[in-house]
């Protein structure tokens, strides 16, 4: 009776490690083409008008800071000092 469920015990352990192994082997990235001359060309020329068109962008001179107009262009001012606290009661000691 060992021996049968040792047997049953391995066959449902190699179940799973079969069924990985009989899974077709499948190239999900395909080998990339490589491109024609006129593709190439064309890629070249949208390029160079990309690059045109980022020097056509004019530079940002304001500041973008949305609070920028609520705080003020000083520098911000130190607290006063703050009092010392003074006991309230008396202020002899206790002997």
């Amino acid at each position: 009776m060992r021996i049968l469920s040792a047997m049953a015990l391995a066959v449902l352990l190699s179940g799973p490690a079969h069924a990985q192994m009989s899974t077709p082997n499948i190239n999900l990235i395909p080998e990339l083409a490589s491109k024609t001359p006129e593709e190439k060309e064309q890629e070249a020329v949208r390029d160079q008008a990309y690059r045109e068109s980022l020097k056509k962008i004019p530079d940002a001179k304001t500041s973008s800071d949305p609070w920028g107009t609520v705080r003020s262009s000083d520098a911000p001012k130190t607290a006063a000092p703050a009092k010392p606290k003074t006991k309230t009661g008396s202020n002899v000691p206790r002997q």
